[in-house]
């Protein structure tokens, strides 16, 4: 799954992503982006093609868009192996907070379906009557507990963030996630984009202990962004990311034993999405 870099010890592996360290460094990472797909909690053996270097691309996109918000890439990537440059970040190694901050601004999703069954998502009471698909009177901020590899992450309440991380952490990371959210709207909105819902990681600055953004940032599989123009006619979840694989395994697999293989179109296609998203956003 993994690949051998000269000057970096392999650390470990995620679904999509793959983590070095580089010989000799403690206080540095290398955060490696592949062009593995996984959906309904599985890695498909068909890549799609790039992807890890858009998804990178775009991460590096956003953090220039944020200059005032402390993030966690490293100065200097001179030592980052030409093979890897255009899908991986060397960054600083953090203290990660257990808590994905999510934010949303649409309910839709596994959020949609918590709000019909409580009328709330991780304890933030929503008006009544909503549909899938509804924009929120304004965004909320709906935290998870990061669960372990293989398994779900659990939504949490804001006072089981606290527990987590603390009041004042807990209260920095929420002001942060709803700021950099609605900077992020505001510039989707500019170029016809609905950021439904995103999620952001965060740690904790070595010195300052403040939050530090960190991981991807924005990209199409951390968020959900729509075709506005789309929505504005009333064809809600004309996105941006993997529904295609999704649609497509819905389709052609049981969800038992290993996932197909995807025909090279749906790949492509899938591909095509990731690629729009990028130039809509930065041209």
């Amino acid at each position: 799954m993994s690949a051998d870099l000269p000057g970096f010890r392999h650390v470990a592996s995620g679904k999509v992503r793959d983590l070095y360290a580089p010989d000799g460094r403690d206080d540095l990472l290398l955060l490696v982006a592949s062009d593995r797909v996984s959906a309904f909690d599985a890695v498909l053996p068909t890549p799609i093609p790039g992807k890890g270097a858009l998804l990178t691309a775009l991460t590096r996109w956003w953090f220039d868009r944020f200059p005032e918000v402390a993030n966690d890439l490293a100065p200097d990537e001179s030592i980052v192996p030409e093979a890897v440059r255009d899908r991986s970040m060397l960054v600083r190694r953090l203290r990660m907070h257990p808590v994905e901050c999510v934010v949303r601004g649409v309910v839709t999703g596994s959020g949609y379906q918590e709000y019909r069954e409580r009328g709330s998502i991780s304890g933030v009471a929503l008006p009544a009557g909503l549909r899938d698909g509804d924009r929120l009177p304004e965004p909320i901020f709906t935290p998870a507990f990061k669960a372990e590899q293989g398994d779900h992450d659990e939504n949490i309440s804001f006072d089981r963030t606290v527990e987590l991380v603390g009041g004042e952490t807990a209260e920095a990371l929420r002001s942060a996630s709803l700021a950099v959210f609605a900077r992020a709207t505001g510039i989707a909105d500019q170029r016809g984009l609905l950021l439904a819902d995103t999620k952001f990681e965060f740690g904790a600055d070595p010195v300052t202990g403040g939050p530090v953004l960190a991981d991807e940032v924005l990209t199409s599989d951390s968020s959900r962004y729509w075709d506005a123009e789309a929505y504005a006619e009333g064809r809600r979840g004309v996105s941006f990311d993997k529904q295609i694989v999704r649609d497509w395994l819905k389709a052609n697999w049981d969800m038992s034993g290993d996932p197909p293989a995807l025909p090279p179109e749906v790949a492509d296609r899938t591909a095509a999405r990731y690629r729009e998203l990028i130039d809509r956003l930065t041209a």
